[in-house]
């Protein structure tokens, strides 16, 4: 690639205009294909991953139910059909908006109209060194590293001899009571009821510990009150634990410390375990920051930036922010949750007002169609409420399996997916149970539970080593404060003499 592959001057070479798409996931996706085969458009789509993820079965990954092949496809096949289409694999790192370059690498393109939907990442408020210790689900490489967590706790568990330590294995903590976390708990009830049930000769999968932790006063909030009801006793059928008004202070290592929310009694508790994972908040991408920078972007709550009713930012017309990226407040109405339809609708409803721009017609405001939310528990069992019903159970979850089946893309991966469930529903088994390393050196690979059990040492070891710094640090801080003091108080009684 060269050092500038297309300046802001040479961008309507053919008499075409140029939209730029940051962001392969549901929102820019969408957006490239409704301007896909469109006359008089070219369209240069960037993405740091070659793959479209489907997000809302990336936990299936995570548990061994779906591999990741069956809800990813690669970008490029994805657009394959449509000739004015150019895929770029790269990380959008700023924008120019007075000379309307898209930098990424050492490579600057230039636009004519410009979509930005690069997503969100994990929000730790403002504890980023939890996230070794509790890792999100974003990516595939968050799944699959989850996936190997999980697995690798019970392959340990199964010849510790230590009882406290197995406890330890046994022992899973999810932080978030979203639908993430909701699907993570229990998935991980699943895999211990019925999956693993037999596998083992030392310990008993079904006595593991699942705990979901949530800061609210309840589980599943966007949800209707009866249907989170619903939702925690379906988890405690599987075997999972649920803290409501519960406040994460520290995750460590070897488990996490918890706080009570209620006002009147406050106390701290410590749950050891070895696995804990993420699902408690996400924050925007870093380019929103850069743009209030740069160009005085105004940032709403959570730093998503604000837009106007036809998604463009305000002062820039030819500039759209989608998905997880935007605050959308418009109507009256609070700023619309970072889900799936949300993003698609965003993603077709930008790319038509581009195509009337160039086609000398009036943009038309955005206006979501709400068409419900839905999240499963377990085997069977879901809830879903739309504006005008709400109800869980089997019906749930059969309407959750139609919808996600109905989302995803491409032939080949409906039928995989079909295929995959309803062999898991038949046989309670998990096809994608593989442990799998980091490493692919050969020599490095090797032993995969010793090195598993040495990065715990090893982290155990650095958060000691720190935490005896910062006493130290106090000590001596306490101790120069003492002296100062101390002097002070030789001066005053030398001052009155």
């Amino acid at each position: 690639m060269t050092d500038q592959l297309q300046t802001s001057g040479e961008k309507n070479s053919g008499d075409k205009h140029v939209v730029i798409v940051g962001g392969g996931g549901f929102a820019g996706i969408n957006a490239a294909r409704t301007l896909g085969n469109q006359r008089g458009v070219r369209v240069s789509i960037v993405d740091q991953r070659n793959h479209h993820l489907f997000q809302p079965l990336l936990y299936q990954v995570a548990l061994a139910a779906l591999s990741p092949a069956d809800i990813a496809s690669p970008i490029r096949t994805v657009l394959s059909g449509n000739r004015n289409i150019e895929v770029f694999m790269g990380n959008v790192e700023d924008v120019d908006l007075k000379k309307r370059e898209v930098i990424f690498g050492d490579d600057r393109l230039g636009y004519d109209y410009l979509i930005m939907a690069c997503g969100a990442s994990h929000s730790y408020f403002g504890h980023d060194e939890w996230e070794d210790f509790a890792p999100g689900l974003k990516s595939v490489e968050e799944a699959t590293e989850i996936r190997r967590r999980v697995l690798m706790a019970f392959e340990l568990a199964e010849h510790e001899p230590d009882v406290e330590a197995r406890k330890q294995y046994l022992t899973f903590v999810i932080i978030g009571g979203g639908p993430t976390g909701v699907e993570l708990a229990g998935a991980i009830g699943e895999i211990t009821r019925y999956t693993l049930a037999r596998d083992f000769r030392n310990i008993d999968p079904r006595l593991t510990r699942i705990i979901l932790i949530e800061a609210g006063p309840r589980i599943l909030s966007g949800f209707h009150e009866d249907l989170s009801a619903k939702a925690e006793s379906g988890l405690e059928k599987l075997g999972a634990t649920v803290w409501t008004s519960t406040r994460v202070n520290d995750v460590r290592p070897d488990g996490v410390v918890c706080g009570s929310e209620n006002a009147q009694v406050s106390h701290k508790e410590t749950i050891r375990a070895r696995t804990v994972l993420w699902a408690a908040g996400v924050r925007p991408s870093n380019l929103n920051a850069k743009l209030k920078t740069s160009a005085n972007i105004e940032l709403g709550p959570g730093g998503r930036i604000k837009i106007g009713p036809d998604l463009s930012v305000p002062g820039f017309p030819e500039f759209f922010v989608l998905g997880d990226q935007a605050n959308f407040t418009h109507y009256g109405k609070p700023t619309l949750p970072g889900l799936a339809p949300v993003a698609i609708q965003m993603g077709r409803r930008a790319a038509k007002n581009i195509l009337n721009d160039i086609r000398g017609k009036q943009r038309v405001d955005f206006h979501y169609v709400d068409k419900g939310s839905m999240a499963t528990i377990g085997r069977a069992d879901a809830v879903l409420q739309t504006q005008w019903i709400r109800f869980g159970g089997l019906p749930a979850w059969l309407a959750w399996l139609f919808v996600h089946i109905f989302y995803l893309i491409g032939f080949k991966n409906r039928l995989l997916v079909f295929i995959q469930w309803f062999w898991s529903y038949m046989t309670l088994g998990r096809g994608a149970r593989l442990i799998t390393s980091r490493n692919w050196k050969p020599d490095r690979r090797v032993d995969m539970a010793s090195r598993y059990e040495m990065a715990f040492q090893k982290a155990m070891a650095t958060r000691r080593s720190s935490k005896a710094q910062a006493k130290a640090g106090r000590a001596a801080k306490a101790g120069r404060q003492e002296s100062k003091t101390a002097k002070s108080k030789k001066k005053t009684r030398g001052a009155k003499r």
